[in-house]
């Protein structure tokens, strides 16, 4: 899961981005409003932790801006403002949660679950689906022919991001950027062994395809029009 982080505290963004991670979320940092909503023009996310007190403008006008959007995008609001009135102002501007400094990063890496399981559900429906492969992205689960899937955290991840893109070429450039961020090395081949250990999983075969599709030179495609039934 792709986490937008939009904090000016740079020892503070360091701290949560190196906690978030092994908790499953991939945190991008952004040190002001406009940064952040640079990222969210650009950049797919799955959520928003945004602090309130930033350089160039009041974080609740950032809030406000992509809600006039209609982004169903959680937000989730980290600040040390924790007067009743600075509460209502934040949940008011669109905030789905809003969460006082400092706070424990178990506690926020489960607030931030629980935005994404009520996200899910009614703006992309609670399971996906192809062929005898359904996956449940809430409950992080996936089941073949009616059989659990006993995948890792990054097979789901991986997955689930194929899935969503079904028929669309995805880089390994994309996958390795939305699932590891900017820290993964660019020249490393986890994507590779992770497609493997997918296949194997799946009973796939890169000759002769049912799901993930090689496309040379490109990338991966799930759900191929030429992949065999």
């Amino acid at each position: 899961m792709r986490v937008l982080l939009v904090e000016d505290n740079a020892s503070l963004a360091r701290a949560l981005r190196f906690a978030l991670r092994p908790r499953g979320f991939v945190v991008d940092v952004a040190t002001t409003a406009a940064e952040g909503a640079y990222h969210l023009d650009v950049y797919p996310y799955d959520a928003v932790i945004l602090d309130l007190r930033l350089p160039d403008e009041d974080g609740l006008r950032l809030c406000r801006t992509l809600r006039a959007r209609d982004r169903r995008i959680p937000i989730l609001i980290l600040t040390a403002l924790d007067r009743p009135e600075d509460i209502v102002r934040g949940l008011d501007a669109g905030a789905d949660d809003y969460v006082v400094k400092p706070v424990d990063v178990d506690v926020l890496a489960a607030r931030l679950r629980a935005l994404l399981r009520r996200a899910r559900r009614p703006a992309q429906g609670p399971v996906l689906t192809w062929r005898d492969l359904r996956l449940d992205p809430a409950a992080r689960q996936a089941w073949l022919a009616g059989q659990p899937l006993d995948l890792t955290a990054r097979e789901f991840d991986i997955l689930e991001y194929l899935m969503r893109h079904q028929g669309r070429v995805v880089s390994t450039e994309e996958l390795m950027d939305h699932i590891w961020g900017d820290d993964l090395d660019p020249f490393s081949n986890v994507v590779r062994i992770h497609i493997h250990a997918l296949r194997r999983k799946l009973g796939d075969s890169p000759q002769q395809p049912r799901y993930i599709e090689t496309v040379k030179g490109r990338g991966y495609r799930f759900g191929a029009p030429g992949a065999t039934p």
